[in-house]
């Protein structure tokens, strides 16, 4: 079952549309309606591409980073949303909070 702050993996799409990998990403929120379709951002280890004020890096200092099942410090990329159907999320590797989590779920 998927719930808002899981950690999924899903092959995002480049900016072109063209081929993907597969990668972490954060469910934000189930949209309304009668579908299991989900609001979800990218994670990245590409710390280099923050936004400042805008997105969040999570590290091995983080409560709760060693339970999260990311490997390394990570970029949470709020500039790379989509909004995806629940059946082609490939399993949850765990859910992580964060101050960024907190707000963004708790809207």
């Amino acid at each position: 079952m998927k719930e808002e702050g899981q950690i999924v993996l899903f092959e995002f799409p480049r900016g072109d549309l063209k081929g993907g990998k597969l990668r972490p990403a954060l469910l934000l929120n189930k949209l309304p309606g009668p579908y299991e379709v989900w609001l979800i951002c990218m994670i990245s280890t590409q710390l280099q591409q923050k936004i400042k004020g805008f997105d969040e890096i999570v590290s091995e200092e983080d409560d709760g980073f060693k339970k999260s099942g990311l490997r390394e410090a990570s970029l949470i990329r709020l500039g790379r949303l989509a909004a995806v159907d629940a059946n082609i999320l490939e399993g949850a590797i765990s859910t992580i909070k964060t101050k960024l989590t907190d707000w963004l779920i708790d809207k």
